[in-house]
Parts: structure tokens; C-alpha cells; sequence
């Protein structure tokens, strides 16, 4: 049975500029993380090695990203596609190293601050509100080499200058921002969220839970200065999430389930939207040698700096057990865990589980009685054009019509929703394997993992069924 959602709810999809835009030596812009990071296995490989060097090799690997999908050339086109389907707002980020090219400068590069004028005055054109992450994996390479990234504390006055210079800028032209794409997923993979490669296992969660301080305080100064530069503004966090099972009912399973929901779960969340660190990071911090330089001012900044809303990634649960061995873990998910009997999973081996969606939105809302939003969601698969040029991703459908009607189900709970951007609504390169062949869209774009390919687009059939729910407002599903 399908769901009413509320009148005004923000229907759309996401992006992320390193993700889609390409054009990365064009514009003034500078080398950011996404630019270093190779195509295919290799970036899966290279992503959890300590000692990762930033530079470019093209002799040994391809970069995807620096083409994308060439959004930096064909935005209008891609913006009228997406008016087609009738998207309410459209999650996209901006490259820093486009505004300042190495992240240090005194003052910004005025064509790359140009070009998201152009993109957000193309947006007003059609009607699409614009929710803009202002770091989405995309931090400058110079910050990076130079400073170790978000470890060093002056990432934070740099960080400041950003945001003011683009508050600043778009002030008339975007409401709704996001500070950090899912920090709670820096833990796990510190290159992409922090910007540095851990020197050796045993530093690894000293070094992380510092940057994360360092952005913690960095978000709540975003805040702070987005509510005077625009009044009105919708500021929020952004969170990767999922729900953590016990794999049976043991205590010890159960207990240890709760800890990882925790710790992955609620301890940005409860920084971000609470104002302070958690009750159980004392214990946590202290069993794991954690010992944070916290500067005067800091907890102040953090309480004073909570966000409007909370927004979050969707794509799998995790069920998990104090002790487990090799054979028994989830081979595909990001998170780690274990294979979960009831749940069949993706072609990158990512468990779909739509109940998990409720459940998360039940869990965020019931804990902390903010607004949210699923920000990103979707499905990565490989797609077919038939001869004919459709392209039949009915299975797409499926998963994203389980999906919505879950988040029918939340709503009906009780949940505040304000909104949901599909992920990837236009194939992009993957953020996690480097690749174009995991594609998530409802616009098929041709471009292939061997570099070939015209880069047109095409519309798939979920194109016009999410076109149906938009415009029925989530009843046609």
C-alpha cells in the first residue's frame, strides 16, 4: 500500500562534483583527493594502504574522475533532464579546489565561483532548490601534501574562509547546505573523509577521531556563520547509516551490537546535533588510547553551532557478532559485519534490506527530534541498452519502490521526512570502486570503464517511473 508523503516534500536526486563534473584542470581549479585516486580495483586496494603517495601515474592507472561525466560542459543539458522529471531539489557539492585552488589562498578564484553561478542560476530557471555539501570527499591536494590533511588544525581556519566566501556568494541563491558528506564514515576509510593516509594501523583511530574533532568544530563555525550570512538558512549534517543487528539474540551479541551502533551510529550524530560528545566516547576513547587536543573554545563553538536537520546516506544494515570468523563476513559491505540469512545483496555484494531504511529513520528521529532527509540511496548495477536503446533497469525500480514505500511507512510513524535525493541520478563515476560501470541512475550515460564512449545520455525506464512518483507525490509506486 503506498503512502501520502507531505505537501512541499523535496523530491530529487545527488551528486558530488568529483563525482560528475570532470573538467578537473580547467577553470582555475586545483588537484583535489579524487583527482590522485585511480579507476578500478586498484582504488579499492589503494584506499586501505597506509603510505598512499597523491600523485598521478597514468602510465599505471586511469583516473575516471578526471573526465566524469563532463557535468562542468553539459550542466544545462543534465538540469533540463532532471526539470523532466519534475526534481523538487537536486543535491550536488562544490569543489573546493575550485573556489581555492590549493585551500590556503587569501582570496578565491573567481571562474570557479562563476561556475556554480551558472549551475545555480540554471536550477532557479527550472524550479529545482539546490542543497549544496560543501565537502564531499573533495578536499585539497595541497591541504593534504602540505598540512596531512584534517589531522592539522589549521584545516579549520581554511575550511572557515570557504564557507564564508561561498555563504557569501550564493546567499540569494541556496537555502539548503550540508557541511560534511558523511563523517562518520572517515573512521573506516580516513583517506577519503580526512584527507590522509594512515602512516600505520595502530595511529589509525588517534589520528582519525582528531580530524573528525578538528571537523566537528569546522561544522559548527559553518553553521554559526550560514544563520548571520543567510538568514533562513537549513544547515545539516550528513551521516552514513546503518542500523546494526545483533546476529542472534546472545547478550554478548546484543550488547555488541549496540556498541557498534554507537560508535558508528550516534556519536557524530549526537556532536553535530546534540552539541557534545556522547556519554560512552569517555570509555571508548580511553580503551582505545584516544586522547584528543581540544582547545579552549572548542566545546562552546560545538554547542553553540547545532545543525538545522539531519541528512543521511541509505544503502544496507549490518548484522554483526562479538566474535565471527573470515568465512562468515559480509563480503561486500562498506561496514563490515556479517552475512545476514534474510537478505539477498547487490551486484557489489551490498545487502538490500528496505525495512533497514525505516528502521534508521525511526532510530534518527526517535533520538533526537530533528528533521530529516535520506540524502542518498539507490542501487549500483550494471545496465543493458537493448538494441532498440532502452534500457530496462526494472530492477532498479523495485529497489527504490521498496524503498520509498518504507519511508511511507516512517512517515506514517510519525518521522519529520523533509525530503529524499536518490544517489547518482545520473550515472557517475563510484566514489568506492572508480568505476562507471556501477551505475545508480535513471540517465544512462555512455561512458566505460576502458575510457570509451560518447558520453551521451539516455533516458532509462526508471527515468519515467520516478517521474510518476514525483508527480503523484510518492502515491505510484
Amino acid at each position: 500500500m503506498t503512502k501520502r508523503f507531505p505537501e512541499g516534500f523535496l523530491w530529487g536526486g545527488a551528486t558530488a562534483a568529483n563525482q560528475l563534473e570532470g573538467a578537473y584542470q580547467e577553470g582555475g581549479k586545483g588537484l583535489n583527493l579524487a583527482d590522485v585516486l585511480p579507476g578500478g580495483k586498484a582504488r579499492l586496494q589503494l584506499l586501505g594502504q597506509p603510505g598512499f603517495d597523491f600523485e598521478i601515474d597514468q602510465s599505471k592507472y586511469t583516473y575516471p574522475n578526471h573526465e566524469a561525466i563532463d557535468f562542468y560542459h553539459r550542466y544545462k543539458e543534465d538540469i533540463a533532464l532532471f526539470a523532466e522529471m519534475g526534481f523538487k531539489v537536486f543535491r550536488l557539492s562544490i569543489a573546493w579546489s575550485r573556489i581555492f585552488p590549493n585551500g590556503d589562498e587569501l582570496e578565491p578564484n573567481e571562474e570557479g565561483l562563476a561556475f556554480y553561478d551558472r549551475v545555480f542560476d540554471e536550477l532557479n530557471k527550472h524550479g529545482i532548490e539546490p542543497l549544496v555539501t560543501i565537502a564531499h570527499y573533495e578536499t585539497p591536494l595541497h591541504l593534504i601534501k602540505e598540512y596531512g590533511g584534517w589531522r592539522n588544525r589549521e584545516l579549520v581556519g581554511f575550511f572557515e574562509r570557504y564557507v564564508r566566501t561561498i555563504f557569501t556568494r550564493y546567499k540569494d541563491k541556496v537555502k539548503y547546505w550540508l557541511t560534511f558528506n558523511e563523517i562518520n564514515g572517515a573512521t573506516h576509510m580516513p583517506l577519503l573523509g580526512l584527507g590522509f593516509s594512515p602512516e600505520k594501523e595502530e595511529t589509525r583511530l588517534q589520528d582519525s577521531f582528531q580530524g573528525l574533532h578538528h571537523q566537528f568544530v569546522a561544522s559548527a563555525q559553518a553553521v554559526k556563520i550560514g544563520h548571520e550570512i543567510i538568514p533562513g538558512s537549513q544547515i545539516g549534517c550528513m551521516l552514513i547509516y546503518a542500523p546494526v543487528y545483533s546476529y542472534d539474540s546472545n547478550p554478548v551479541n546484543l550488547m555488541h551490537a549496540r556498541q557498534e551502533a554507537d560508535i558508528f551510529n550516534f556519536l557524530c550524530g549526537d556532536v553535530q546535533v546534540r552539541g557534545e560528545y556522547p556519554y560512552f566516547a569517555k570509555r571508548y576513547f580511553k580503551e582505545n588510547n584516544i586522547a584528543l587536543e581540544i582547545q579552549e573554545g572548542d566545546l562552546e563553538t560545538i554547542k553553540e553551532g547545532t545543525v538545522d536537520f539531519i541528512s543521511f546516506s541509505y544503502y544496507m544494515s549490518r548484522t554483526d557478532k562479538k566474535e565471527k570468523t573470515a568465512e562468515e563476513m559480509g563480503a561486500g559491505n562498506l561496514i563490515g559485519g556479517v552475512k545476514n540469512p534474510f537478505l539477498k545483496a547487490s551486484d557489489w555484494g551490498w545487502e538490500i534490506d528496505p525495512v533497514g531504511l525505516r528502521i534508521s529513520l525511526n532510530e534518527l528521529y526517535g533520538r533526537y527530534q530533528k528533521p530529516l532527509m535520506v540524502v542518498e540511496n539507490g542501487l549500483g548495477a550494471y545496465d543493458k541498452v537493448e538494441e532498440d536503446g532502452s534500457i530496462n533497469d526494472d530492477y532498479r525500480i523495485d529497489y527504490l519502490r521498496e524503498h520509498i514505500d518504507q519511508m511511507g511507512e516512517a512517515i506514517e510513524d510519525g518521522v519529520n521526512l523533509m525530503g529524499y535525493t536518490s544517489w547518482g541520478c545520473i550515472d557517475l563515476v563510484s566514489a568506492s570502486s572508480g568505476e562507471y560501470s556501477k551505475r545508480y541512475g535513471f540517465i544512462y550515460v555512455d561512458k566505460h570503464d576502458d575510457g570509451t564512449g560518447t558520453l551521451d545520455r539516455k533516458r532509462k525506464k526508471s527515468f519515467y517511473w520516478y517521474k510518476g512518483v514525483i508527480s503523484s507525490n510518492g502515491e505510484n509506486l
